[in-house]
């Protein structure tokens, strides 16, 4: 049985303000009267014509007669003495979604509720939280509500839970359910008697079918219950095009309702609770050694290794900090994990007034082939390993961006031939037999050279290169290359065709330069033909 948990988080708007304003209130600074919870109090939204509507209320201005959608206008004139602020819908949604993230120390698979637009519900105000199979672990239902309660209360948000076999129904028992603390827990065989008394707004229709409903009799959900459906179905549509009937088969179960959650839950993870908020970290790495075993095992069992993992601890306060490592190739090894982390610094982790769970998850993961050691030299096969535990290491302390290695490109021209890529997940590249006789390192840009060369192609005898006179004693080429015309370059120069050469002078240095152009007319299109020139592009070993 489908087990959804649904969490209202009564005046989350005004929560999220309050809890700014606090954080930026200067503790010299006079108290601000919209903290006040007996104070009328409304945060403030402009709607599509221009016109100030209350988006949401405290308590103290809901006892007064004042409702959500109301003008400004309105409002004042009922309580003159009603302070209003502008609402910051974005800041709410970052609220909520890191709200989202902390509630999975219950469930890896949290949705926000997104509301129904046009029914007076649109705002985000909402947690769905899927917990088939896992209520025991807390435990039982009843406990699990509880504590998500208390949980959110200690965080500063006040909430109703509610739990249902499917979405709708718990959301509308979490708003209009009549047990005192939560909204109630509801099952296959329960579901229909409990929603039966709940108005029919609870199943999310908008205001144009609820006063059409309204003005038929049909105030009840269970007013719903023996009315034929065909007529339901023909009368009570809404702009969406979602009926009434399909909004009670979504609350009874006949009909499904898709969530998406706030990040894809894992297929493997790890997680520990404790009663007392660790704050230092010691305490949070001896409770990582133990959590990367268990997140091993599994791993092992299945035949798969994991290639990114994330570490999430959940504070007291209600917030999350987290911390990321990739490895290039898959693993399940608990020691490389827990050495990993400590490169990528234990100390980012944000601890707050302290946590009070982690949770370990495999992000990436991929099946463990076997490699076949006879048709490789063992010694290779160990310097490859040694050398992905080297990038693992200094990817996760320095980050993937700043640890990086070459790759070919499909080009002959040298400086093209080769560019810099993260080398997480890249194993080395070998050289061709041509790059072997190139410098490892190439000047960049070229530097210009002054040589004696016998015309037309011969390799130079003297050159002159940062103000040094050197005289060629041998000498080897020239490898001519080709201009990918199809290539421009980014100067608008004219691509031409270059001669390199290997010389080495006599005081023993060897160097890589080229001539580039020709002598004579070569055939580019151009209407003029510059002086061939010479270029050093590099110093050999």
């Amino acid at each position: 049985m489908r087990r959804i948990v649904s969490v209202w988080l009564i005046d989350w708007p005004i929560s999220v303000w309050r809890r700014s304003a606090m954080r930026a209130r200067r503790p010299a600074s006079p108290p601000d009267p919209a903290l006040d919870p007996k104070t009328p109090f409304a945060l403030i939204l402009k709607n599509s014509r221009g016109a100030a509507i209350l988006h949401a209320l405290n308590p103290a201005a809901r006892v007064a007669g004042l409702r959500r959608g109301q003008t400004q206008a309105d409002a004042l004139a009922m309580i003159p003495h009603l302070i209003c602020k502008p609402a910051d819908p974005e800041a709410e949604a970052r609220a909520l979604t890191a709200l989202a993230v902390w509630a999975e120390r219950w469930s890896p698979s949290v949705s926000i509720d997104p509301g129904r637009e046009g029914s007076g519900y649109e705002g985000l105000e909402g947690l769905f939280l899927d917990l088939t199979g896992a209520a025991h672990l807390f435990g039982g239902e009843s406990a699990l509500l509880a504590q998500i309660g208390d949980r959110l209360a200690g965080a500063g948000s006040r909430a109703r839970a509610a739990m249902a076999p499917t979405p709708a129904a718990a959301w509308a028992l979490a708003r209009w359910g009549e047990a005192e603390g939560d909204g109630g827990i509801a099952d296959d065989e329960t579901v229909r008697g409990l929603l039966a008394p709940l108005p029919v707004e609870a199943l999310r229709i908008d205001d144009r079918t609820l006063a059409q409903a309204r003005r038929f009799g049909l105030k009840r959900i269970g007013d719903l219950y023996p009315m034929p459906r065909a007529g339901l179905a023909r009368r009570f549509r809404d702009g969406d095009g979602v009926g009434l009937v399909q909004r009670l088969d979504q609350a009874l179960g006949f009909a499904g309702e898709a969530l998406t959650p706030v990040r894809p839950p894992p297929k493997y993870r790890a997680w520990q609770a404790w009663m007392e908020p660790v704050g230092d970290l010691e305490g949070v790495e001896a409770r990582l050694t133990d959590l990367v075993v268990d997140l091993s095992a599994p791993l092992v069992r299945d035949g798969q290794g994991a290639r990114a993992l994330t570490l999430t601890g959940f504070r007291s306060d209600g917030g999350t900090t987290g911390l990321s490592v990739r490895m290039g190739r898959p693993g399940r090894d608990a020691g490389i994990w827990l050495r990993l982390f400590r490169e990528a610094g234990l100390g980012r982790l944000e601890l707050g007034f302290g946590l009070d769970a982690l949770m370990l998850t495999a992000d990436e993961v991929e099946p463990m082939t076997p490699r076949q050691g006879a048709l490789e030299s063992e010694a290779e096969a160990r310097q490859a390993e040694s050398l992905a535990a080297l990038i693992d290491r200094l990817a996760a302390r320095l980050g993937e961006a700043r640890v990086l290695t070459c790759q070919p490109v499909d080009s002959w021209i040298p400086e093209r031939a080769e560019r810099w890529r993260p080398a997480l997940g890249r194993g080395p590249t070998a050289r061709a037999d041509a790059d072997a006789r190139r410098p490892i390192l190439l000047l960049d840009p070229p530097e210009p050279v002054e040589a004696l060369a016998e015309l037309p192609d011969g390799a130079p005898v003297r050159f002159i290169w940062r103000r040094l006179a050197r005289r060629v004693v041998r000498s080897d080429g020239p490898e001519r290359l080709s201009p990918e015309w199809w290539r421009p370059r980014p100067d608008d120069r004219q691509v031409r065709t270059r001669d390199y050469y290997r010389v080495e002078d006599d005081a023993g240095a060897r160097y890589w330069l080229f001539r580039e152009g020709l002598y004579g007319r070569e055939f580019s299109g151009a209407a003029e033909e510059r002086a061939p020139s010479w270029w050093m592009h590099g110093v050999l070993p």
